[in-house]
């Protein structure tokens, strides 16, 4: 493909790095609910969401629920974990908000990565930060009150789409938060009576964005002060 896609870790490469990785990038258009993987299937090729796209981690649990543990947009990649070595998916990986992610077979990044010290390295440390992400989501399940995980969740779904109005249905904020939809209903309209959300079909709206942070936990804040601190020390590296 030519020119960098609408990734912030495919855009923080150094030139000579991305171009070892281009001619494998493969764009495809998906659709919100599309699964990448199923808990147990072979991962074989890293994605990178583009622009709004979003891809969540639903890890099952009892009562055929499933709880959101991680979501990814643009500023990331999904498989990355897996390393150098063919992994098995923990979790159902699915689309979350549909629209272009970058595909990239899993072999032709390691041998670019045996071509490249400083490729590896970019994407060992972006392996930390999702750990790190994954770590405080942990922390933040046990310690958070469902208004504060809500608001964290809305806040951060918004930040990786740019945009106010975020395609969001009440089903989908549920799963975030491993709650009933009913219960997840009860926070928007509590947040909505507040004057601080609106919703439309299919769709919830910020009204008060200041007031939103004022419910959210830390959490969001913290997980993007670790990307700045490692990922931006890989970029000033590079």
């Amino acid at each position: 493909m030519t020119g960098r896609p609408q990734n912030d870790l495919l855009r923080q490469l150094a030139p000579r790095d991305f171009e070892l990785l281009a001619p494998h990038l493969q764009p495809v258009d998906i659709e919100a609910g599309h699964i990448l993987h199923h808990a147990g299937d072979a991962v074989t090729a890293v994605h990178f969401p583009c622009g709004p796209t979003l891809v969540s981690f639903a890890v099952p649990v009892e009562d055929d629920r499933e709880v959101e543990s991680l979501l990814v947009g643009r500023e990331g990649a999904v498989g990355v974990a897996a390393g150098r070595n063919l992994s098995l998916a923990y979790s159902r990986i699915v689309v979350k908000l549909g629209g272009t992610l970058v595909r990239l077979p899993l072999r032709a990044l390691e041998q670019a990565q045996q071509r490249s010290a400083a490729l590896e390295e970019a994407f060992s440390r972006y392996a930390d930060c999702q750990f790190a992400q994954l770590l405080q989501n942990a922390a933040c399940n046990a310690a958070h009150s469902i208004e504060q995980r809500a608001a964290k969740w809305i806040i951060s779904t918004q930040e990786r789409i740019g945009q106010a109005e975020i395609p969001l249905t009440h089903e989908q904020l549920a799963g975030m938060l491993g709650v009933s939809r009913s219960y997840a209903s009860r926070v928007i309209q509590m947040f909505k009576a507040r004057r601080i959300l609106a919703t439309r079909r299919g769709a919830i709206l910020i009204l008060d964005a200041a007031a939103l942070a004022a419910r959210a936990c830390c959490c969001n804040d913290w997980v993007k002060k670790h990307f700045d601190e490692v990922l931006g020390a890989a970029s000033a590296d590079g």
